[in-house]
């Protein structure tokens, strides 16, 4: 079986070391390097966990003449637009479990108007990998507060703290506003905007 489990990882940007550590259960850069190389036989075992890893489906990861992908022609960097150094492909991005998305209908900070903002939800234990990230955090009533997380007070559980998120609002002039307890947030992770 021939897989493209190099270019898929290159497409996300994430090295050999990346990838192993967020298998389930993670395993090591070497074990990958010889499943992408062919060196070790992968097993439909092997490629569900590497997918997994790569926030893929175990599909994209083998040879199929109807794949939604895109080949890369072209880089963009601060010297111009120029050929690529190597082929390479861009997957198109998939939803996810745990996955929300917020629309934009008015340009606010970066965002544009008609962006989606595609979002991983988070329960309490993990907030603090969202600080310095945008957040939704919701609120009573059906409401919700958006903006980068800036700060987070612990919970009565782990340190006595109160349970606050400390938001910044996109867009100049915003002040601070304080969360109290959400049960969950939703972290920025994709930008998907139309030219």
């Amino acid at each position: 079986m021939i897989t493209r489990i190099r270019e898929v990882r290159r497409a996300r940007r994430m090295t050999l070391d990346e990838v192993a550590k967020a298998c389930t259960p993670p395993t090591t850069p070497q074990t990958i390097g010889r499943l992408e190389t062919g060196t070790r036989t992968v097993s439909v075992g092997w490629l569900n966990r590497i997918a997994a890893a790569l926030g893929v489906e175990a599909s994209d990861l083998v040879d199929s003449p109807d794949k939604a992908e895109l080949p890369v022609v072209a880089v963009l960097g601060a010297a111009g637009a120029s050929a690529p150094r190597r082929n390479g492909i861009v997957v198109p991005p998939k939803a996810g479990a745990g996955q929300v998305a917020i629309t934009v209908t008015s340009s606010l900070g970066d965002y544009r108007a008609g962006d989606e903002i595609w979002c991983e939800q988070l329960g309490p234990e993990d907030f603090g990998k969202a600080l310095n990230r945008d957040v939704l955090v919701p609120r009573p009533a059906g409401r919700f507060q958006f903006g980068r997380l800036i700060g987070r007070d612990a919970s009565a559980g782990d340190s006595g703290g109160d349970g606050k998120l400390h938001l910044l609002p996109p867009g100049a002039g915003s002040r601070q506003s304080v969360v109290t307890d959400p049960p969950w947030i939703a972290v920025a992770t994709k930008l998907v905007r139309g030219l």
